[in-house]
């Protein structure tokens, strides 16, 4: 038998969850899946079109049990029509957000609000890591990380500044959101 917080004779927890990845065309939804899932990184843009789905298992240690996620991610076409549109069918029983702003467009920040807003509409509180990507582009910045920060902590989300490009930060925001989903849904006693 095993002290408390051991993990040599219990298997992890198993769950799915879902996470959609939400913010305006362009701000680097795709590539940070991409490099998420595959750790690869493409310097053409290519416009999402409807909906994408990727998926990846996530291991977690959490102080008193071990989590194995199998996030199914959802890659939206980032207009904000097609929000509209959609956003019944792509929000349905999620389980969390990665917001994206790209740091070099300092709008993008402001219009996560609203992607998150309608998320809300559907999902009711689900956990939400705002994500400043671009970050390997400092020198055309409009908005930096104490702007990141400013944004997400107002609304009470956790931040991670990212970079596709060189894969900076990107792990940790998606395991940042599996860690809170999976505290969430199972739980961590």
């Amino acid at each position: 038998m095993g002290t408390p917080g051991s993990f040599a004779r219990s298997k992890p927890v198993r769950m799915k969850a879902k996470v959609c990845l939400v913010g305006e065309a362009a701000v680097g939804k795709t590539s940070l899946i991409r490099r998420f899932v595959v750790n690869e990184f493409d310097e053409h843009y290519v416009t999402t079109i409807g909906t994408r789905i990727s998926r990846k298992l996530v291991s977690l240690r959490l102080p008193r049990r071990e989590v194995d996620v199998s996030l199914m991610i959802w890659d939206i076409m980032g207009t904000k029509g097609f929000r509209q549109l959609l956003q019944g069918a792509y929000f349905t029983l999620a389980h969390g957000l990665l917001a994206v702003a790209d740091i070099t467009r300092g709008g993008t920040l402001a219009d996560l609000q609203g992607w998150i807003d309608a998320a809300s509409r559907v999902t009711g509180p689900i956990p939400v890591i705002v994500a400043g990507n671009k970050q390997d582009l400092t020198e055309g910045a409009e908005i930096g990380p104490e702007d990141v920060a400013r944004f997400a902590q107002g609304s009470g989300h956790d931040f991670v500044m990212t970079s596709a490009k060189t894969g900076e930060g990107v792990e940790e925001a998606f395991r940042r959101l599996a860690t809170r989903i999976a505290l969430r849904v199972v739980g961590d006693s």
